[in-house]
């Protein structure tokens, strides 16, 4: 008998997970609980909870903080009743949402944290940014995160950290998206969106105080294979402004003294940060790029520094690629068939190389050597962040001298797995 394998993605899992969770932290008599209680929506007369987790056949359940404290040295965690997306609102939905959906949504929270001073837009897919920017409008910054990978966005999580009005709505109902997250939304948009049934709208309205979550450590949990648990504390990100940057200075082992010759600009120094702090929320091994307020090129989750960079500048590449083909024969490049049109594209492309000339280049760990930073060097990069700390840093920071590119140092790193 034929399997219907497009059922498997409509059907919602009955789960059996109890309705309250108590996770407790023992040290001799002093005893520290915390106290969750299990989210469900009701939607069309049905209370339900996640749809399935990662997979159909995956029972999956999500937990609020609803009790109890742990404090751990001068750590104390983030307080009961003050839930972001484990409390989210669910406007519209033709779907109840999966596990992805709401993990996708927490990462571009995670990022959106650190960036609430401007209007700015996240799309998340596979639980990593596709396009991250900022505007002078919630809907210039949602224009300017699409145009930045619209083949990744496809089907992927949009957050923004401004009321949703009816352009930016416009915009989002023009492609295919999974969720939209947003502090509100007007009824103008949620009219629009109403088109859109399978889509689901998830307002948030705790998200007006965000930037308070941005020096908060909550506990981060995995669990091994064997139910085994690694419990830690929540990254924070330190270096935030330009004071907070280490200028590299650097005597290596034979007394000869490495220093930058070139300090960031202000553009630069304001790429540079934003892109540190987008990183935050990115799978390591990872590079990206960043061009006024806006990431060119994301490369995630490999093994080598090198190739990572490769991976982003290559994307870089592509991407440009793809939005002169819809700009110029408004249609994909992966759908153009006249070998003249994917000529124009590729050399597009290649003169303004990927978008990359004059971009920040940023790094979630130290280069080891030289040949990492020379990938986004050899593109036209005039600046890059990284924690330093290799026992090479002397030949990085001669390599950005020798081109005249800036070079800051953070001091820690920002590895994300």
């Amino acid at each position: 008998m034929a399997t219907d394998l497009k059922a498997a993605y409509k059907t919602v899992m009955d789960d059996h997970f109890t309705p309250r969770m108590e996770i407790a932290f023992i040290d001799g008599e002093k005893r520290q609980t915390l106290i969750y209680e299990k989210v469900a929506w009701t939607i069309d007369g049905v209370r339900k909870g996640l749809r399935y987790g990662e997979n159909p056949g995956q029972e999956a359940a999500m937990y609020r903080l609803v009790n109890g404290n742990l404090v751990l040295g001068d750590v104390t965690t983030i307080q009961p009743g003050r839930a972001l997306v484990s409390d989210v609102e669910l406007l519209q939905s033709g779907k109840h949402p999966g596990k992805i959906n709401l993990t996708d949504a927490d990462n571009a929270l995670n990022i959106l944290r650190f960036l609430t001073a401007t209007p700015c837009a996240v799309i998340i897919k596979h639980n990593n940014p596709c396009g991250v920017a900022k505007g002078s409008t919630i809907a210039e910054a949602y224009d300017r995160a699409n145009k930045a990978d619209m083949l990744a966005a496809f089907g992927g999580c949009i957050a923004l950290n401004r009321t949703c009005d009816y352009e930016t709505a416009e915009l989002i109902t023009q492609n295919y998206a999974e969720v939209v997250v947003a502090p509100d939304f007007t009824d103008e948009a949620l009219a629009l969106f109403a088109t859109k049934k399978n889509l689901r709208v998830m307002r948030i309205g705790a998200m007006e105080r965000l930037e308070t979550y941005a020096t908060e450590r909550f506990l981060d949990m995995k669990s091994m294979m064997d139910g085994g648990i690694i419990a830690q504390w929540s990254f924070l990100p330190e270096a935030r402004t330009a004071e907070a940057l280490i200028t590299p200075d650097i005597t290596d082992k034979d007394g000869v003294q490495h220093r930058m010759k070139r300090l960031p600009t202000p553009q630069e120094m304001d790429d540079l940060l934003f892109g540190w702090l987008v990183e935050s929320g990115v799978t390591s091994n990872s590079v990206l790029f960043v061009k006024d307020g806006v990431t060119v090129g994301i490369g995630t989750g490999e093994q080598d520094r090198v190739g990572v960079a490769e991976i982003a500048r290559d994307k870089a590449y592509r991407k440009t690629a793809d939005r002169f083909a819809r700009e110029t024969y408004g249609k994909p490049y992966n759908e153009l068939t006249d070998a003249a049109q994917i000529a124009a594209c590729d050399a597009f492309a290649k003169e303004t190389k990927g978008g990359l000339i004059g971009a920040a280049m940023v790094s979630d760990a130290f280069f080891p050597f030289r040949d990492g930073a020379m990938v986004g060097i050899r593109e036209g990069v005039t600046s890059i962040i990284q924690p330093g700390g290799a026992i090479r840093d002397w030949d990085v920071i001669d390599c950005c001298n020798e081109h005249d590119v800036a070079m800051v140092f953070t001091g820690q790193r920002s590895f994300r797995h």
